[in-house]
């Protein structure tokens, strides 16, 4: 299960209303940074076969079943911090992270 927020599934619907199409976005993991995993987001035209399909506050949200494995439980939520606004990820499956928050270990 994949969830957001009300506040982060509002900044989705409003960037897929100002691009025009899509029908959701595709949370994802990479190998990146020094705890080993970053997170990946990126809007949905088409989703995959092999995609699992979550709906949380209105909005589709699709995860690969590679990535599912580290993801499942995950809240997504939008917010403000300073003049910085963005994403903020609450992992169950999180077991560390490094120090500037780019990356994270399961």
């Amino acid at each position: 299960m994949i969830s957001l927020t009300s506040r982060a599934a509002q900044h989705v619907k409003e960037f897929l209303q100002n691009r025009g199409s899509g029908e959701g976005i595709r949370v994802g993991v990479r190998t990146a940074g020094c705890s080993g995993l970053a997170y990946v987001l990126e809007f949905v035209d088409k989703p995959d076969s092999s995609d699992e399909r979550f709906v949380s506050e209105g909005v589709s949200v699709f995860v690969d079943p590679k990535s599912l494995v580290y993801l499942n439980g995950l809240q997504m939520d939008y917010v403000t911090e300073g003049l910085n606004s963005g994403f903020k990820f609450s992992n169950p499956n999180k077991t560390g992270e490094c120090g500037c928050g780019e990356s994270f270990t399961v």
